[in-house]
Order: C-alpha cells, then sequence, then structure tokens
C-alpha cells in the first residue's frame, strides 16, 4: 500500500504519468465505495467490502449509500476499533492515497 509520503515519492520518480484530466473528472463525484475499494479494506480491516464495514458500524447504516446516518464520533471510534488506522482523518487519507495511487497505475 503507497501512503502520503511513498505516494509523493513514487510519483516524483515516474515521468510517465497521466495528466490529472485523464484519471479524474472535477465534476463527477468519487464513490466511496471506489477510494474503499475490496482491496483497500481488504487489506486495512477484517472486512471484504466497505458496505461490510459500514454495516457493521454502530448505526442503522447498511451500505455505504447510508454513512451520513452513522454519527461523527461514533465513527470515529468505530473506524479505531476496527481498523488498523487510529482514527477516521487516517483511514479517510490512505484511502485517498490509495485511490490515487490505483488511478495512476502506481500499485
Amino acid at each position: 500500500m503507497v501512503l502520503q509520503g511513498d505516494l509523493e515519492d513514487v510519483a516524483a520518480s515516474h515521468d510517465d504519468l497521466p495528466d490529472a484530466e485523464e484519471v479524474y473528472d472535477r465534476d463527477e463525484p468519487i464513490p466511496l465505495t471506489e477510494v474503499f475499494d475490496d482491496e483497500f479494506v481488504g487489506e486495512h480491516t477484517a472486512f471484504e467490502t466497505f458496505d461490510d464495514l459500514v454495516a457493521a458500524s454502530p448505526s442503522d447504516a447498511a451500505s455505504a449509500a447510508e454513512l451520513d446516518y452513522v454519527a461523527d464520533g461514533d465513527w470515529d471510534e468505530f473506524v479505531a476499533e476496527e481498523t488498523e488506522f487510529d482514527d477516521e482523518e487516517a483511514f479517510v487519507t490512505a484511502g485517498r492515497d490509495h485511490w490515487v495511487a490505483t488511478r495512476l497505475g502506481l500499485v
């Protein structure tokens, strides 16, 4: 898994990276299940999918589409307990870096 510092180093060592417009459309939202794909979730949690992770959270949410139903404090605590990350911020940052590295073909 490529994380923030490593991602920047790896990207700097490639002179054939695509332009941002080739891998990301600013007008299109990025689905959470793309950022937290099965590979990422399986590598960093005991769950197989992000939907499974959300469904196991302390809320009535059954999938990523219902993540808004999970209270921030509950989600932060759940992430700390059920993932290898200390909090939601670290989890989101790692997911973002994974998504970028995947889109750029660095992983």
